[in-house]
């Protein structure tokens, strides 16, 4: 697969650069990239809610009431979840949500997400840049020059971090920058445009080849 490769202002430079089939022509897997966004937004979470129970509540432990005759059910302490300000009865513990996926099935989500980026035409790619001091309003003219009127989040990956290049865009609210070492399913499928630089061409192919 051919891609043209374009400069910072979203102009045509002239040549092209060959994609592998290997890892941006394939037919993508939607399962395999289920389970990748489902590992991702689980990994966001804390995990770290809390309530407590009776054996962590503070109060008597009388029997507040006799046993039988009462008429309605028996009752032991007061810290009991069925009474106001008692404990929680079966409350959520500290967890780790984390999921467990193989090597081969997060290489295949990875590719089946560029590959659908590159089929649905939402692939550009662009020339190996750095910016001489960190500017947003170069970044922005960037973002602007190559995204155009298109609507959505604008995913750029670069081979690596370069911070002149990062402080540029870490103000910009639909942009996100990350390096391709880095890169996940998640954000490449949350983009509405995705942009890959020379370099980072090279570091994907070379490390999702098989």
């Amino acid at each position: 697969m051919k891609v043209t490769v374009h400069n910072t202002k979203g102009e045509a430079v002239g040549r092209e650069i060959d994609l592998s089939d290997a890892v941006f022509g394939i037919e993508p897997n939607e399962h395999v990239l289920y389970l990748a966004v489902k590992q991702y937004l689980a990994a966001q979470r804390s995990g770290t809610h809390s309530a407590r129970e009776t054996s962590q509540m503070s109060g008597s432990t009388r029997k507040i009431k006799k046993q039988k005759g009462t008429g309605t059910a028996r009752a032991g302490s007061i810290k009991s979840g069925l009474f106001r300000g008692g404990a929680r009865i079966f409350g959520p513990r500290p967890r780790k949500y984390n999921i467990k996926l193989n090597k081969k099935v997060k290489r295949l989500a990875r590719i089946s997400a560029l590959s659908a980026k590159a089929n649905a035409g939402a692939l550009k790619i662009v020339e190996n840049f750095d910016f001489s001091a960190p500017k947003t309003k170069d970044a922005r003219a960037m973002v602007d020059a190559i995204h155009g009127d298109a609507r959505g989040k604008i995913l750029v990956v670069v081979s690596n971090s370069q911070p002149n290049v990062r402080k540029s865009f870490d103000n910009l609210p639909n942009a996100k920058l990350v390096t391709a070492q880095s890169v996940n399913v998640y954000d490449v499928l949350n983009a509405a445009t995705l942009v890959l630089t020379e370099g980072s061409v090279d570091s994907l192919q070379t490390a999702l080849k098989a």
